[in-house]
Protein backbone atom coordinates (compact mmCIF):
# COMPACT_ATOMS: atom_id res chain seq x y z
CA UNK A 1 0.00 0.00 0.00
CA UNK A 2 0.87 3.71 -0.33
CA UNK A 3 1.45 5.96 2.60
CA UNK A 4 2.80 9.75 3.15
CA UNK A 5 6.13 10.13 4.32
CA UNK A 6 8.66 12.62 4.26
CA UNK A 7 11.61 13.58 1.23
CA UNK A 8 14.62 15.27 1.55
CA UNK A 9 15.76 17.20 -1.50
CA UNK A 10 19.91 16.67 -0.85
CA UNK A 11 20.86 19.16 -3.10
CA UNK A 12 18.75 21.88 -1.10
CA UNK A 13 19.56 20.92 2.41
CA UNK A 14 22.40 23.14 4.01
CA UNK A 15 22.34 21.17 7.13
CA UNK A 16 20.83 23.89 9.07
CA UNK A 17 19.02 21.66 11.51
CA UNK A 18 15.88 23.45 12.32
CA UNK A 19 14.05 20.75 10.57
CA UNK A 20 15.20 18.84 14.08
CA UNK A 21 12.90 20.02 16.96
CA UNK A 22 10.02 19.79 14.88
CA UNK A 23 10.23 15.94 13.81
CA UNK A 24 7.45 14.79 15.28
CA UNK A 25 8.71 11.24 15.77
CA UNK A 26 12.66 12.23 16.27
CA UNK A 27 13.32 10.20 12.85
CA UNK A 28 15.62 13.50 11.45
CA UNK A 29 19.01 13.87 12.62
CA UNK A 30 21.66 16.16 11.12
CA UNK A 31 24.21 13.57 9.22
CA UNK A 32 27.61 14.47 7.66
CA UNK A 33 25.91 17.74 7.41
CA UNK A 34 22.97 17.05 5.61
CA UNK A 35 19.28 16.32 6.98
CA UNK A 36 18.80 12.90 7.02
CA UNK A 37 15.41 10.38 7.07
CA UNK A 38 17.46 7.79 9.68
CA UNK A 39 13.68 5.32 9.82
CA UNK A 40 10.72 4.95 8.36
CA UNK A 41 9.11 3.49 10.70
CA UNK A 42 8.91 6.78 12.90
CA UNK A 43 7.59 8.91 10.25
CA UNK A 44 4.58 9.48 10.53
CA UNK A 45 4.29 11.75 6.71
CA UNK A 46 2.54 14.37 8.79
CA UNK A 47 5.13 17.29 7.69
CA UNK A 48 5.27 19.21 10.87
CA UNK A 49 9.14 19.99 9.88
CA UNK A 50 8.54 21.12 6.68
CA UNK A 51 7.80 24.78 7.85
CA UNK A 52 10.91 25.26 9.46
CA UNK A 53 12.74 24.64 6.73
CA UNK A 54 14.56 28.13 4.94
CA UNK A 55 15.38 26.13 2.00
CA UNK A 56 12.03 24.04 1.15
CA UNK A 57 14.50 21.14 1.09
CA UNK A 58 11.60 19.04 2.86
CA UNK A 59 7.67 17.68 1.44
CA UNK A 60 5.82 15.18 1.69
CA UNK A 61 5.30 12.40 -0.82
CA UNK A 62 3.59 9.32 -1.21
CA UNK A 63 5.03 6.06 -1.81
CA UNK A 64 4.74 2.33 -1.69
CA UNK A 65 5.18 1.30 1.73
CA UNK A 66 3.16 -1.53 2.58
CA UNK A 67 3.38 -3.40 6.34
CA UNK A 68 6.78 -1.99 7.93
CA UNK A 69 9.79 -4.62 6.71
CA UNK A 70 13.07 -3.67 8.38
CA UNK A 71 15.04 -5.49 6.03
CA UNK A 72 13.46 -3.68 3.22
CA UNK A 73 14.60 -0.77 4.82
CA UNK A 74 18.00 -1.88 5.55
CA UNK A 75 18.10 -2.71 2.05
CA UNK A 76 18.08 1.61 1.88
CA UNK A 77 19.95 2.81 4.50
CA UNK A 78 23.03 0.21 4.50
CA UNK A 79 24.20 2.25 1.46
CA UNK A 80 24.20 5.45 2.64
CA UNK A 81 27.36 4.88 4.73
CA UNK A 82 28.28 3.85 8.32
CA UNK A 83 27.10 7.03 10.13
CA UNK A 84 23.67 6.26 8.77
CA UNK A 85 23.63 2.94 10.29
CA UNK A 86 24.57 3.84 13.47
CA UNK A 87 22.04 6.44 13.88
CA UNK A 88 19.33 4.28 12.79
CA UNK A 89 20.72 1.29 14.88
CA UNK A 90 20.70 3.50 18.17
CA UNK A 91 17.44 4.54 16.85
CA UNK A 92 15.68 1.59 17.08
CA UNK A 93 17.23 1.00 20.83
CA UNK A 94 16.39 3.99 21.53
CA UNK A 95 12.51 3.54 20.79
CA UNK A 96 12.73 -0.24 22.57
CA UNK A 97 12.23 -1.73 19.32
CA UNK A 98 14.30 -5.00 19.78
CA UNK A 99 12.83 -7.37 17.10
CA UNK A 100 13.62 -4.66 14.72
CA UNK A 101 17.28 -4.08 16.10
CA UNK A 102 17.29 -7.66 15.28
CA UNK A 103 16.45 -7.61 12.04
CA UNK A 104 18.70 -5.22 11.46
CA UNK A 105 22.00 -6.58 12.87
CA UNK A 106 20.71 -9.84 10.88
CA UNK A 107 20.07 -7.73 7.37
CA UNK A 108 23.80 -6.37 8.12
CA UNK A 109 25.83 -9.61 8.72
CA UNK A 110 23.79 -11.37 5.61
CA UNK A 111 25.12 -8.76 3.52
CA UNK A 112 28.72 -8.74 4.57
CA UNK A 113 27.79 -5.30 6.44
CA UNK A 114 30.14 -3.86 8.86
CA UNK A 115 27.98 -3.49 11.93
CA UNK A 116 29.24 -0.16 13.17
CA UNK A 117 30.06 0.77 17.10
CA UNK A 118 26.78 2.14 18.02
CA UNK A 119 25.55 2.44 21.43
CA UNK A 120 23.24 -0.88 22.50
CA UNK A 121 21.92 0.89 25.89
CA UNK A 122 19.63 3.38 24.48
CA UNK A 123 21.85 6.50 25.97
CA UNK A 124 24.92 7.79 25.23
CA UNK A 125 27.08 7.62 29.06
CA UNK A 126 29.69 10.58 28.97
CA UNK A 127 28.25 12.55 26.38
CA UNK A 128 27.39 16.56 26.74
CA UNK A 129 24.43 16.00 25.12
CA UNK A 130 21.99 13.41 24.38
CA UNK A 131 20.63 12.76 20.94
CA UNK A 132 16.84 13.57 20.16
CA UNK A 133 15.30 9.69 20.67
CA UNK A 134 12.58 8.59 21.03
CA UNK A 135 8.79 10.72 20.76
CA UNK A 136 9.54 14.00 22.46
CA UNK A 137 5.27 14.41 22.73
CA UNK A 138 4.90 10.97 24.51
CA UNK A 139 7.45 11.41 27.22
CA UNK A 140 7.16 11.47 31.31
CA UNK A 141 7.09 14.58 33.27
CA UNK A 142 5.48 15.46 36.60
CA UNK A 143 4.23 19.39 36.60
CA UNK A 144 4.11 20.31 40.42
CA UNK A 145 0.84 22.49 41.37
CA UNK A 146 0.27 24.72 43.95
CA UNK A 147 -2.86 23.60 46.37
CA UNK A 148 -5.23 25.65 45.77
CA UNK A 149 -7.67 27.92 48.64
CA UNK A 150 -11.43 27.32 49.30
CA UNK A 151 -11.50 31.06 47.76
CA UNK A 152 -10.08 30.15 44.64
CA UNK A 153 -12.00 26.88 44.22
CA UNK A 154 -15.40 29.22 44.63
CA UNK A 155 -14.80 31.74 41.49
CA UNK A 156 -15.28 28.77 39.19
CA UNK A 157 -15.04 29.86 35.22
CA UNK A 158 -18.24 29.09 33.05
CA UNK A 159 -18.19 27.09 29.99
CA UNK A 160 -17.95 29.14 26.59
CA UNK A 161 -18.84 26.18 24.33
CA UNK A 162 -20.97 27.51 21.69
CA UNK A 163 -21.86 24.01 19.76
CA UNK A 164 -21.41 20.24 19.78
CA UNK A 165 -19.64 18.07 18.98
CA UNK A 166 -16.34 19.76 19.17
CA UNK A 167 -14.19 16.73 17.52
CA UNK A 168 -13.11 17.11 14.30
CA UNK A 169 -14.51 13.72 12.88
CA UNK A 170 -17.67 14.16 14.73
CA UNK A 171 -18.66 17.20 12.78
CA UNK A 172 -20.64 17.93 10.03
CA UNK A 173 -19.30 20.38 7.68
CA UNK A 174 -22.64 21.83 6.77
CA UNK A 175 -23.58 22.71 10.65
CA UNK A 176 -25.12 26.66 10.80
CA UNK A 177 -23.28 27.20 13.72
CA UNK A 178 -19.75 27.80 11.11
CA UNK A 179 -21.56 30.85 9.32
CA UNK A 180 -19.70 34.10 10.24
CA UNK A 181 -17.96 32.49 12.65
CA UNK A 182 -14.68 32.79 14.26
CA UNK A 183 -12.65 29.34 14.42
CA UNK A 184 -10.87 27.77 17.52
CA UNK A 185 -9.16 25.18 16.05
CA UNK A 186 -6.90 23.01 18.85
CA UNK A 187 -4.81 20.05 19.79
CA UNK A 188 -6.65 17.84 22.12
CA UNK A 189 -4.11 18.08 25.47
CA UNK A 190 -4.89 22.34 24.96
CA UNK A 191 -7.57 22.54 26.87
CA UNK A 192 -6.04 19.97 29.82
CA UNK A 193 -2.75 21.61 29.94
CA UNK A 194 -4.23 25.34 30.18
CA UNK A 195 -6.58 26.30 32.84
CA UNK A 196 -7.99 29.05 31.17
CA UNK A 197 -9.21 28.02 27.95
CA UNK A 198 -12.44 29.08 28.15
CA UNK A 199 -12.10 32.17 29.54
CA UNK A 200 -8.90 33.35 27.09
CA UNK A 201 -9.50 31.51 24.20
CA UNK A 202 -12.92 29.64 23.33
CA UNK A 203 -14.99 32.34 24.52
CA UNK A 204 -17.25 33.61 21.23
CA UNK A 205 -15.55 31.00 18.79
CA UNK A 206 -16.75 27.91 17.12
CA UNK A 207 -14.25 24.45 18.56
CA UNK A 208 -13.14 22.01 16.40
CA UNK A 209 -10.05 19.45 18.19
CA UNK A 210 -8.41 16.84 16.89
CA UNK A 211 -4.81 15.40 17.59
CA UNK A 212 -2.80 15.29 14.52
CA UNK A 213 -0.53 12.64 16.04
CA UNK A 214 -2.57 9.85 16.92
CA UNK A 215 -5.99 10.25 14.67
CA UNK A 216 -5.64 8.27 11.69
CA UNK A 217 -7.39 9.95 9.23
CA UNK A 218 -5.23 13.33 8.42
CA UNK A 219 -6.17 13.42 4.85
CA UNK A 220 -9.48 12.72 5.78
CA UNK A 221 -9.59 16.25 8.48
CA UNK A 222 -7.92 18.02 5.76
CA UNK A 223 -10.80 17.50 3.35
CA UNK A 224 -13.15 18.36 6.41
CA UNK A 225 -11.71 21.42 6.98
CA UNK A 226 -11.73 22.41 3.82
CA UNK A 227 -15.15 21.70 3.53
CA UNK A 228 -15.97 23.77 6.20
CA UNK A 229 -14.01 26.74 4.94
CA UNK A 230 -15.34 26.49 1.41
CA UNK A 231 -18.98 26.02 2.55
CA UNK A 232 -19.14 28.90 4.98
CA UNK A 233 -17.57 32.70 5.38
CA UNK A 234 -14.80 32.24 8.49
CA UNK A 235 -14.09 35.33 9.87
CA UNK A 236 -10.66 34.60 11.74
CA UNK A 237 -8.94 30.74 12.64
CA UNK A 238 -7.08 30.75 15.99
CA UNK A 239 -4.80 27.86 16.21
CA UNK A 240 -3.74 26.54 19.01
CA UNK A 241 -1.28 23.55 19.75
CA UNK A 242 0.96 22.28 22.41
CA UNK A 243 4.74 22.64 22.31
CA UNK A 244 5.40 18.97 21.46
CA UNK A 245 6.25 18.87 18.26
CA UNK A 246 3.79 16.30 17.32
CA UNK A 247 1.40 18.75 17.78
CA UNK A 248 2.42 21.18 15.70
CA UNK A 249 0.69 19.22 12.31
CA UNK A 250 -2.58 21.32 13.69
CA UNK A 251 -1.20 24.14 11.95
CA UNK A 252 -0.09 22.20 8.99
CA UNK A 253 -3.56 20.16 8.52
CA UNK A 254 -4.97 24.03 8.85
CA UNK A 255 -2.53 25.35 6.34
CA UNK A 256 -3.43 22.31 3.92
CA UNK A 257 -7.06 22.67 4.40
CA UNK A 258 -6.86 26.37 3.26
CA UNK A 259 -4.71 25.91 0.04
CA UNK A 260 -7.44 23.17 -0.73
CA UNK A 261 -10.18 25.65 -0.10
CA UNK A 262 -8.52 28.44 -2.17
CA UNK A 263 -9.66 30.54 0.90
CA UNK A 264 -7.64 33.52 2.33
CA UNK A 265 -8.52 33.41 6.13
CA UNK A 266 -6.42 35.78 8.73
CA UNK A 267 -4.75 32.42 11.44
CA UNK A 268 -3.56 33.03 14.32
CA UNK A 269 -1.46 30.53 15.78
CA UNK A 270 -0.27 30.28 19.37
CA UNK A 271 1.66 27.56 21.34
CA UNK A 272 1.23 26.30 24.81
CA UNK A 273 3.43 24.88 26.94
CA UNK A 274 3.35 21.76 29.01
CA UNK A 275 3.78 23.79 32.03
CA UNK A 276 0.42 25.73 31.67
CA UNK A 277 1.71 29.00 30.25
CA UNK A 278 0.94 30.72 26.50
CA UNK A 279 4.60 30.36 24.79
CA UNK A 280 6.37 33.55 24.15
CA UNK A 281 6.39 34.36 20.25
CA UNK A 282 9.61 32.68 19.30
CA UNK A 283 10.37 30.35 22.26
CA UNK A 284 10.43 26.76 21.84
CA UNK A 285 12.01 23.85 23.98
CA UNK A 286 14.74 21.93 22.63
CA UNK A 287 13.43 18.15 22.86
CA UNK A 288 16.35 15.95 24.08
CA UNK A 289 16.39 12.83 25.85
CA UNK A 290 17.48 12.59 29.95
CA UNK A 291 20.57 10.25 29.48
CA UNK A 292 20.54 7.38 32.26
CA UNK A 293 21.05 8.36 35.75
CA UNK A 294 20.87 12.30 35.29
CA UNK A 295 17.11 13.93 36.53
CA UNK A 296 15.88 16.39 34.24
Amino acid sequence: MKRKIIDIDQEKCTGCGLCIPDCPEGALQIIDGKARLVSDLFCDGLGACIGTCPEGAICVIEREAGPYDEKAVMATIAPQGEAVIKAHLEHLIGHGEKDLYRQAIEYLTANAVPVPRHDTAGGHAGATESVPTGCPGSAARSLPRGNAGESERAARTESELRQWPVQLKLLNAAASYFDDADLLISGDCVPFAYADFHRDFLRDKIAIIFCPKLDTDVEGYVTKLAEIFSQHTIRSITVLHMEVPCCSGVRYVVDQALKRSGKEIPVKEQTILITGQVAAEGERTVWRRTPPGHQE
